[in-house]
Parts: structure tokens; sequence; C-alpha cells
């Protein structure tokens, strides 16, 4: 018989805005819209810079291996009867690419190497994994399958994949194809025109994305019967390494490695990478939003003791982004000036009433006279005209932090141990701490400084007035002049060697900064400063230029809990970012399972101890169950 069944009805799913999200469980977010805009706006900005440095920073390694792929068969596209060129084509060309443990970023870097290689060398390139290549018959397949999505002509592709599906995948089946292809012509269709250097013989290059992962036997084989193969199939290796080169000795015999004719290629070190992008992202006021000291912290921990990711690192701040633009209402105004000026004319009562509840407000409040108290507290339009106010003067004390920073570094990232640490991300986070002065490792570092030979004092200087003269806005206008009077001053002295009273401090003054004798030279200085002997014109000098950048950094470098309405634009909630990026998997399925209501924020999941809602999932009334019938 026939039965009819009527489909049960199904409710079609209602997707929610993005921005939606931002309402929820939020009394004050009025302006969940534009937050959730302005947020959209800033990560864009922050995504494509991140994109234009890594382009930048992997640029000179791309350029060097495109070199060294364009001249790898040379021999081969000349057809060279030199029998040392005979010798060199049985080789074939091996590019070791030493990309660090940084595993998660190499996949970034290689699709914008094929993309380079492509687009400048040959459109025969192939990316092999070594979890899709078990053994030979695997690894050959895959070599074929991609060879053949490289073709240009798009007409003869489905031609060559029925012909693939026939031939059995070997060596002699890929030279074949390969000479039928740069062969092949067709008189009767205008072809487009190509460079001799990348279409004539191009070769084919060949990535091994995860090298150390290939089990030794595929390699070996590959490589012997290639070399065989290599006059008619000009073929270019390049290893992805992420240990060291020894790995290539480890994994093949020198029978097999002969074979090969390798060129160390070096990535840029992970640490360099991140100070990078902390310097572009961060240590400027190009974005608006910043982190604190303990968000920043924990960012870079997951960086350097997990997983070196820049790619992670990246995701961190766009999750602290996301997370500042949700909880923190104010957010709105975490934008450039002129825009944050504006909003601040629409700014509702209640959002006033938030400015007012700021700490750093009240603290501000705390300190004007009784007056202004009050038209703070009950005048809205005074609040927004101050308000104003404060966000200009917050803009200007992170144009001179910044520059006053970069100052400093210059001063101690050479000085021997780097007290106050090497890269600048390391300053910057002692700064954001605490009053760095109070530091015994600044006062350590200025003592150092007193030791300064004259050429390395005049060095640092005109480093800091390239970066104070590099900066766009001249709020530090007198500091650029007082360094430029500071190296005339140091630049006039005698090169002859002053006659001293007593033991030659100047000579100590001028020698090359080492730890050794910059140890003698302090004791020497306190010796002398006890028995009150005269100091040179060039160590009153020096004392003057530690004195200059001491002042500078007493003045500039407060940290941000000091500046009013610092909460509008700093992250600071470092428990969330802790909570959602150090994962306990355990502890997370345990308080899923007790307490659903924990990330799911539904209110009818909200329930005293005990006691079990009806809607709780299923899989956690079991659970309870479970739990006490085994208590």
């Amino acid at each position: 018989g026939c039965f009819v069944f009527k489909p049960n009805f199904k409710k079609r799913k209602i997707s929610v805005p993005i921005e939606e999200y931002f309402n929820e469980g939020k009394n004050e977010s009025e302006d969940s819209k534009l937050r959730f805009e302005t947020y959209q706006m800033i990560w864009q900005q922050m995504k494509s810079e991140t994109e234009q440095m890594q382009e930048e920073l992997n640029k000179n390694l791309f350029d060097s291996l495109i070199k060294f792929l364009q001249k790898s068969h040379s021999g081969f596209q000349k057809n060279s009867r030199d029998w040392g060129c005979q010798i060199k084509l049985r080789e074939i060309p091996t590019a070791a690419l030493i990309l660090g443990v940084n595993v998660t970023d190499h996949e970034f870097t290689f699709r914008s190497l094929t993309e380079a290689v492509q687009n400048n060398v040959t459109p025969y390139v192939v990316s092999l994994q070594a979890r899709d290549c078990p053994d030979m018959k695997h690894f050959l397949q895959k070599l074929f399958s991609q060879l053949m999505d490289c073709r240009v002509d798009v007409e003869s592709k489905e031609e060559e994949k029925d012909i693939q599906k026939k031939t059995h995948c070997s060596m002699d089946s890929l030279s074949s194809w390969y000479m039928n292809v740069t062969q092949k012509t067709d008189p009767g269709k205008p072809r487009k025109k190509r460079t001799s250097s990348q279409w004539q013989s191009p070769p084919v290059v060949l990535i091994l994305k995860d090298m150390e992962s290939f089990t030794t036997k595929v390699l070996q084989d590959f490589i012997i019967i290639s070399s065989q193969h290599l006059h008619e199939f000009p073929l270019i290796l390049i290893f992805g390494i992420a240990t060291s080169p020894v790995i290539i000795h480890r994994l093949l015999p020198h029978a097999v490695s002969s074979m090969l004719c390798i060129e160390i290629f070096q990535s840029l070190s992970c640490k360099e990478h991140l100070t990078t992008v902390i310097d572009k992202l961060l240590l400027t006021t190009q974005f608006p939003f910043k982190l604190s000291e303990k968000v920043l912290q924990i960012l870079t921990s997951i960086f350097l003791y997990y997983d070196f990711s820049i790619q992670n690192f990246i995701k961190g701040l766009q999750l602290s982004l996301l997370e500042h633009f949700y909880s923190q209402p104010l957010s709105v105004l975490c934008c450039n000036l002129p825009e944050a000026k504006r909003r601040i004319h629409f700014l509702s009562d209640n959002q006033c009433e938030n400015i007012r509840r700021l700490a750093s407000f009240r603290r501000y409040v705390e300190k004007q006279a009784t007056e202004k108290q009050v038209a703070l507290l009950t005048n809205e339009r005074f609040l927004k005209e101050e308000t104003q106010s404060l966000l200009e003067s917050l803009h200007v004390y992170h144009t001179n932090y910044f520059l006053v920073l970069r100052c400093l570094h210059q001063f101690t990232s050479s000085l021997p141990k780097y007290p106050l640490g090497r890269q600048i991300r390391e300053l910057y986070c002692t700064c954001l701490e605490k009053n760095i002065w109070d530091s015994e490792e600044y006062a350590s570092a200025l003592q150092l400084l007193r030791m300064l030979a004259k050429d390395e004092l005049m060095t640092i200087l005109q480093k800091c007035f390239s970066v104070l003269k590099s900066s766009s806005e001249k709020h530090l206008g007198s500091t650029e002049k007082r360094i430029e009077e500071l190296l005339a001053q140091l630049q006039s002295l005698d090169e002859v060697k002053e006659e001293e009273d007593a033991s030659g401090s100047q000579s100590k003054g001028l020698q090359k900064t080492d730890l050794y004798h910059l140890q003698k030279s302090l004791l020497e200085m306190k010796e002398l400063r006890r028995t009150g002997k005269k100091q040179t014109k060039f160590e009153v000098l020096r004392e003057k230029v530690v004195n200059f950048i001491d002042c500078l950094v007493r003045e500039y470098l407060l940290p941000p809990e000091t500046q009013p309405l610092h909460e509008v634009v700093y992250f600071t909630a470092a428990h969330t970012l802790h909570e959602h990026l150090n994962a306990a998997p355990r502890m997370a399925l345990h308080t899923a399972l007790n307490n659903p209501y924990y990330y799911l924020k539904n209110e009818a999941l909200k329930s005293e101890e005990g006691c079990i809602p009806n809607v709780t999932p299923d899989i956690c009334i079991a659970l309870n169950c479970t739990s006490s019938a085994a208590g």
C-alpha cells in the first residue's frame, strides 16, 4: 500500500545580528550598535596593517628564494653541454627554509610563498604534507593531481584528468606529461606574451611543508628517482623545516643528500616578529585601543612559553578588542580624537553617569576646586566639555609617552646585561606596571649610562633626535632642540685628550663599553666623587645628558592608571582573557555539566544549589542523577 507521511513543520532559524549580542545582559548598552561598528572598523584597520607588515617582513626572504629558483635551472633552459653544468644538473636544487617552531604560522608563509613563486617563476607549484603521503604511491598521486590543477590552459584540464585516471602515476609518466605540456603549441590560437625566464621550460617547484614529518623511505626513494629524471623533469625542492638544517642529514644518508644542491634560507625570528607586531599595533597613536600590563603579559607569556605563534597572538589581541567593546559601555569613545569629540555631544544621561563612575574620573574630580567639582557632578554640558579636554590630554599623553619610550629604549637596549630589557616590549611592560624610575633596574641603567664613551653617547643622541624628528606631532619640540644642543656641545669638545688633575678618568670614559671596564670605572667614579676631584668637560656634559633623559622619563612615562578616562581605551580584564585562552578542558567540562548557566547565560537555567530546573539539558540531569546515586 501507499502511505503518506506529512513532514513535521520545522521552524525556520532566525539569524540574530552579531551586534545584538552586545545588548544581552547589558542595561547600559544603548550604543551597542555603534560600539560594534567601531570594533569592526578598528579591527579591519589592525588586520590590514598586520597583513602589510607580514608582507614586508617576508619580502627579503621571498626575494632571495625567488632569485635562487630562477637561477637553479638556467642550465636546463640553455641545454648546456659543459661538463660542469652536466654534473650540476644531476643535483636537485633544494632550498632549506628554516621557519621556526611556530608551526601555526607556517601555513600563511607557504601560501604567500606559493603565490610569489607562481607570479615570478613558474605556474607549476605543488605543496605536500606528510600526512597525505604515507608511501611513495600516495606521494606521486598527490604530486600528479596538484600538477593537473596548475595547468594554465583550462580547456585541456579535463582531458589530463582523464589521462591521470588511466595512467599509473610514476616519474616516467610525470616526465612525459611535462614534455607534452611544455612543447605543446596551438598555432591556430593567439597566445599571451610570456617572458622566456618564466615560461620556457619552467621548473616544477615542490614544497614539502613539514619535512621532519615525512618518512625516511619516502624521501629517499623520491629523491633517488627524481635525480635520474632531472634532465627531462626539472624539479626544485623547498623543505619547510621547523627545527634545524641538521635534520636533513639525520633523515637522509650521505649517498642521498649528495644528490641535493642545498641552500639554506632563514626566516625572521619569532621574537623579533612579535616585537614588530607590538610596535606597529600598540606603540602608536594610530590605533586608540591599548592593553593593560597584565593583559599584555598574558598574551606575551602564551607566545613565549607555549606556541611562538604570531597568528595566535593577533587572535588574542582581537579577542581583547572585542571584549573591551562588549564589556565597557564607554568604549564608544575609543576611536580617533575628532570622532570621539563629536560623539561626546550625543552621550545620553546614562553614559554621562558612567563617566562619573569611572575610578580615574573620581580621582580627577577630587583634585579640583569645590565649584568645579559641583559642576562636573551636576552639569551635563560642562561634563561633556571637560570630557573632550581630558580625551585630548590622553591623546597627547600617548604621543609623548611613545616618543620618550623609544628614546629611553635607544639608551638602554645596548647596555651590558640589559637591565631594562633588550626588546622595546619588555621596557613597555615595565613602564605600564609601575613608575619605572623607582625600580632597581632603572637605577642600574643610569649608572651604566654614566660610563658611556663619547662616540656611543653621540650615536644614541642622534638616534633619539631621529625618533623625535620622524614624529608628525611636535609636542616635544623643545626636547628636540635640547638634544640638538647637546649634540653640538659634544661635537665641539676637543679630540685631544684633556689633562686631568687626578687619575685618567677621561680615558676610562672614552673606552668602548664592556662590563668589566664599566664596573671598574664605576668604582673609580665613586671614589672621585667621595674625594671631591674635579670632573672633565666630557664627564660634566655626559652627566647633563643622563639627567636630561631621567627628567624626560619622570615627566612623560607615567603609568596609564594616572590618566583620567584611561578606562575608555585600555582593556584591563586580564582574568576574562585568561579564561578564554588558557584552556583547562576537564574543568570546563565539569563546569558546563554542573552549571550550564555559566556558559549558556540563559536565565531559565539559574537555580539554587541542589535544584535542577526543568529546562536543564538532559546530559546535565543524567550527570546529576549519577552523582547523587554514587553518593
